[in-house]
């Protein structure tokens, strides 16, 4: 299945101090409280703090604009000004925000770390690619991508029906974002 970003609607934040474009959750249809996982991309256009999840790891890349410097409560402090390279960090760590430009444009994965644990792959050479089983989504953040459902462009993402084995052509300069879940053991 393909979802294109302009489908997706503009939220407020969980803490209603910036704007989301929810891409995929698992289960389908649920809410903040209650997901396995969650994929969406932010808007940040002012230093305003990340909203909390406890309980969710999250992996967060720049996509557009010149990124923003994160400050965790643990001290750390993390230069989020790279494209396309994933940073993790706990949801529920109190992080505030200095933008180093303008506004930005994130990619978000939210995992309930006592369920699951997520990855996000970058994919980045022209290739045909069978994605593995624990492969739930993939998105286009750079150039064109060609799945047996059609052409993805910047923004559009891929759900792989389960157990696919359509392959997936990243084009000449694209660039895949590629969210991994696996369940943990029962």
């Amino acid at each position: 299945m393909i979802i294109r970003l302009t489908d997706c609607p503009s939220r407020p934040w969980k803490n209603g101090l910036g704007r989301t474009r929810e891409i995929a959750v698992q289960p389908p249809a649920s809410g903040g409280d209650d997901f396995l996982w969650r994929v969406s991309v932010a808007e940040v256009d002012s230093a305003a703090p990340f909203s909390s999840f406890p309980g969710i790891d999250r992996q967060i890349a720049l996509l557009d604009g010149a990124g923003f410097t994160m400050t965790l409560d643990d001290g750390r402090v993390h230069a989020l000004t790279t494209p396309f390279a994933p940073f993790a960090f706990a949801g529920e760590a109190k992080v505030d925000v200095v933008l180093a430009g303008g506004p930005t444009r994130d990619f978000n994965l939210m995992v309930r770390r006592a369920q699951a644990r997520g990855e996000v792959l970058l994919w980045h050479e022209p290739a045909t690619r069978r994605p593995d089983p624990t492969t739930v989504l993939v998105f286009c953040a750079r150039g064109s991508i060609d799945t047996a459902g059609g052409r993805l462009h910047v923004g559009d993402a891929w759900r792989p029906p389960p157990r696919t084995v359509d392959p997936l052509t990243l084009r000449e300069g694209a660039l895949a974002l590629v969210v991994r879940i696996e369940s943990h053991a029962r």
